[in-house]
This record gives structure tokens, C-alpha cells and sequence, in this order.
């Protein structure tokens, strides 16, 4: 025979199963005094009334059962773990090859808006002027400038050269000082 539970589960009420006679009761404890308060047994059928449950219909319970997890949206899903995987496996739809050349395009023009509000007055206005000529200020961003290295520029910081522009302006400030 296995040896009893040290801590034998206990209702809300205190009502333990004696492990011995298999019994309920409620265990004794000890008082802030240090006195023991006795076992106390529990006359069969007896419920407490910390221990009576809510009465639930079997409709009801069903749901409970059923019940989704509070804070849940109906509907949503996880995103799946690996997108390219969940894309790769099903081809676009003619309709979705279209929403996306027509996104594409989109896209395209709004650049070509930006470039054009962003160029120079003396450059051309119109919208493929402006998006050839972003194209070329986008390739000259690119490429390196060959100054001497003295200019501080934030694609080309020179920091050297930074504060000799800021001891420059100073003494510039210190001029302008009204008397």
C-alpha cells in the first residue's frame, strides 16, 4: 500500500480526504495561540455552501466548453511562421498579378511625384524628365565625391574640418555683437 499524500487536496470549504479512513474531514491546525484545533469529520452528502457550484444546463456547459480564450478575435489566425514558404506554394491569380502590376506602377509614380517637387527650377518639369534626372542624382549620391577633403558633408563627414566651421562661425557670432 503507497503512503498517503502529504498535503491531501483540500475543497474551498477545508474539507481534506482522510487518507486513512478514507473519510471527509476538515484537518486539524494549529491557532495564532498554538493550541490545536480537533479533526473535524464531514457527515456523508454534506456540501458546504463555499463548495456548491453554479448550475449549468448541458446547453450551457456545451458552450463553456466550447468557450474561446478571453481576449480572442474571431476570425484572426497567427501569421504563419515562414512567409516566403506560404507564398511560394500557391501561384498568383490572374487578378492578384494585376493588383500587383498596378501596385508597382503606383509606386513608381509616386517616386516620380517626390523627385519632380523635390528637383531644381531650371531643371525640366515634366515627369519623366524628373524621373530620368532622379535617376542620375540617385547614381551621382552613389559614386564617391572627389572632393579634397575638407568639406564636412553628412554622406562625407570630416569632422576636422567640422570644427574649424564651427570656431569660424563663432568669430563670425562674436562680430555681429550689438553694443
Amino acid at each position: 500500500m503507497s503512503l498517503p499524500p502529504i498535503n491531501p487536496d483540500k475543497t474551498v470549504a477545508g474539507i481534506a480526504l482522510d487518507p486513512q479512513t478514507l473519510e471527509r474531514v476538515i484537518p486539524e491546525s494549529r491557532r495564532p495561540d498554538g493550541t490545536v484545533r480537533k479533526q473535524i469529520k464531514i457527515r456523508p452528502g454534506f456540501t458546504p455552501q463555499e463548495d456548491v457550484r453554479r448550475f449549468r444546463g448541458t446547453k450551457q456547459a456545451q458552450q463553456d466548453a466550447n468557450a474561446l480564450p478571453k481576449g480572442h478575435i474571431i476570425g484572426w489566425a497567427p501569421p504563419p511562421t515562414s512567409p516566403a514558404s506560404g507564398s511560394a506554394t500557391k501561384p498568383l491569380s490572374k487578378s492578384a498579378k494585376k493588383n500587383a502590376k498596378r501596385r508597382e506602377k503606383k509606386e513608381e509614380k509616386k517616386e516620380d511625384v517626390v523627385a519632380e517637387n523635390w528637383e531644381d527650377d531650371d531643371e525640366p518639369s515634366n515627369a519623366t524628365a524628373a524621373g530620368t534626372a532622379s535617376a542620375n542624382n540617385s547614381e551621382a549620391k552613389k559614386a564617391p565625391t572627389s572632393n579634397s577633403g575638407s568639406a564636412h558633408t553628412p554622406e562625407n563627414p570630416n569632422w576636422a574640418a567640422a570644427a574649424m566651421d564651427q570656431t569660424a562661425l563663432a568669430s563670425k557670432l562674436e562680430k555681429l555683437d550689438v553694443k
